[in-house]
């Protein structure tokens, strides 16, 4: 049994196609590291720990947790570190990007980490920062407990039946 196979010849060139885009959300192993560039810049590193739940084929459950570096820039590095702490969640949006350079020794180094484009902080802010961040001339900042997901919800629905 023969097949006809029929080749087009393509006179223009031929992209690859491309996507870079990382979305996460996980926990912070350490503070922020914020520095800044001989420029100015602000830049912060975030050191975010991913957990992935699973089952085995024996039903077995198995956790495992990925380590992950994401850098951010400007103004949100700032507001990053002045927030967020050792253990706050959060969700990272942005893109792979990879570095090469010497070290001290010479040896070549690379590392692959997260541009961050987008941080969104998960939660209510740990009571140790947030107290930090209360001037003493309103105290009844602290006094009034976030709303979680499911009080949001009853709102919502309580609204909806007034109207």
């Amino acid at each position: 049994m023969t097949a006809n196979v029929c080749f087009l010849k393509r006179t223009e060139r031929v992209y690859m196609a491309s996507y870079n885009k990382v979305l996460l959300m996980g926990n912070l192993t350490k503070d922020p590291e914020l520095r800044y560039t001989p420029a100015g810049m602000a830049v912060a590193n975030l050191r975010l720990a991913v957990n992935r739940k699973y089952r085995t084929k024996d039903q077995e459950l198995k956790e495992e947790v990925c380590f992950i570096t994401a850098v951010v820039w400007n103004k949100q590095a700032e507001t990053c570190n002045q927030y967020l702490h050792k253990g706050s969640s959060l969700f990272v949006e942005g893109r792979l990007q990879s570095r090469s350079w010497e070290d001290a020794s010479g040896a070549k180094r690379s590392v692959i980490e997260v541009r961050a484009e987008r941080v969104q902080f998960m939660g209510s802010p740990g009571q140790a920062k947030a107290a930090s961040l209360v001037s003493p001339a309103q105290p009844e900042a602290l006094s009034e407990e976030p709303s979680s997901e499911s009080t949001w919800l009853a709102e919502s629905e309580d609204e909806a039946h007034e109207g």
